[in-house]
């Protein structure tokens, strides 16, 4: 799912990788937009190693499930070799268990016996086609620095996927330089893509502050032709530009402030341990985020500068030569309210979030100055200048429903004026049962469903609310 935590945390407009049971690692690229979302901001997250380590050794699960339509449901297993206290490798295992079944059922074969039936299963279990295998081995080079390589191999017919990523942690700033081929990425409009071989060095400044200012510095470098993934869900073969092999930077500043209108200071219960200790007051609250990005592309990812709807902000473009810039502005409200401590055995926890992004900040001025002098006029506004100045909506809802058990829906909200019969309807919701291993602080094993791409995931978070 795009983000799996509330939708102000991880800085607002910035892109997290996608969790998707489509790769061995679990993740995929979100394409990058122009001139936001940033698209290369990446999220702390556990490594889907680290995350099927942990299932198998803390929380009795021998074998993890995931499910895409393409691929049906699947079984995970994980082998860990540590060679050292700053090396280990790991070997991961996929069966595919729905096309196993599948292929038992189509088989004409009507074995008697319980030999013959063994050796009816065992014919079947040698198809290579229900193996996936995937390598990956992580190095501490430090204590600030992280090396990782992977490899997912799966049946002959489709190419491995390969991936080198480094990490440094600086005192208020983190590092990532990351190499696949080929790279899996997906649109908006839940669409795969694979990229022959992908690059980017991303920079952000770290910080924890509720107001504060941040900035992200970032270079993307993609060749060869895209195409498209088999997991396709809308049926558009059109790539996107941002796609396109070139070489693209991207720079980023904003300024973040957050208010607490009320907390609650009502005393916990004692003896009894929190659930969550991010999620341990009631209260409600408002930030906001303000600022600009840039975005400077050369080659044929060039023409990603160009917003279709005519507001592209500032563009600038030279004749001649396969290159563009473009600016603009950006804008982000947010709103949240919590009852409960989450503490108690049940109903301790409803939480709710809402957030308005305004991505363009050249568009909505233009869309509101001609709304003004429209009404200035007394002219009839039109459906093109409300649509514009409406802002993109995500809203968020969690409740506890037992002891550490809860469920959360996550949903953008679409407003579609031209469309009388249903001008609101959501946007990629996402059903997810969260458990709080309440042990560890912050943590949490979910299990999410999304019904648009139409994946389910088992997977663990560690200190997001």
């Amino acid at each position: 799912m795009r983000k799996l935590r509330w939708v102000m945390d991880g800085g607002g407009f910035w892109d997290l990788d996608i969790s998707t049971p489509q790769t061995l690692d679990g993740v995929a690229c979100a394409v990058p937009g122009d001139p936001l979302p940033l698209g290369l901001s990446r999220g702390t997250r556990l490594s889907r190693a680290r995350q099927l380590q942990f299932m198998h050794l803390f929380m009795n699960a021998p074998l993890v499930p995931s499910y895409a339509k393409t691929r049906g449901l699947s079984l995970h297993r994980l082998i860990s070799l540590p060679f050292s206290d700053n090396w280990v490798l790991f070997l991961l295992g996929q069966f595919n268990l729905q096309r196993f079944v599948s292929s038992v059922k189509s088989s004409e074969e009507k074995p008697k016996g319980v030999s013959s039936w063994l050796k009816t299963f065992g014919r079947h279990l040698q198809q290579k086609s229900l193996y996936a295998l995937g390598f990956s081995s992580e190095f501490q080079l430090g204590e600030d620095d992280t090396l990782l390589f992977g490899l997912d191999a799966y049946d002959d017919t489709e190419k491995p996927r390969g991936k080198v990523v480094f990490h440094h942690k600086f005192p208020d700033h983190d590092l990532r330089v990351e190499a696949v081929s080929p790279g899996l990425f997906v649109d908006n409009t839940g669409n795969y893509w694979d990229v022959p071989f992908s690059t980017a060095v991303d920079l952000a400044s770290v910080t924890t502050c509720d107001s504060s200012t941040a900035y992200h510095l970032s270079a993307h470098y993609t060749s060869g032709s895209p195409k498209q993934f088999e997991n396709v869900h809308n049926h558009n073969d059109r790539v996107p530009p941002t796609l396109l092999p070139g070489l693209a930077f991207k720079s980023a500043f904003s300024c973040r402030k957050k208010v607490d209108i009320w907390r609650s200071e009502a005393p916990k219960l004692k003896l009894e341990q929190l659930y969550d200790v991010f999620l341990s007051n009631s209260h409600v609250s408002a930030s906001g985020i303000i600022g600009a990005a840039a975005t400077a592309a050369f080659g044929d990812n060039s023409a990603r500068a160009r917003i279709e709807d005519g507001s592209p902000g500032y563009f600038l473009q030279v004749s001649g030569v396969k290159s563009s810039f473009l600016a603009d502005m950006f804008a982000s409200v947010s709103f949240t309210a919590q009852y409960g401590n989450f503490q108690r055995p049940a109903l301790d926890l409803t939480r709710f979030q809402a957030r308005l992004d305004f991505p363009s900040g050249f568009k909505f001025l233009s869309a509101a100055t001609g709304l003004t002098q429209d009404l200035l006029n007394s002219q009839k506004p039109s459906l093109e200048a409300v649509q514009a100045i409406l802002p993109n909506a995500t809203l968020s809802l969690q409740q506890q429903i037992v002891g550490p058990v809860s469920f959360r829906v996550d949903s953008g909200i679409t407003v579609d004026l031209k469309n009388p019969d249903l001008p609101i309807r959501a946007q990629e919701p996402v059903f997810a049962l969260e458990y709080a291993l309440q042990v560890l602080g912050s943590a949490k094993a979910v299990a999410w469903y999304c019904p648009k791409r139409q994946e389910f995931m088992a997977e663990l978070r560690f200190f997001e609310t």
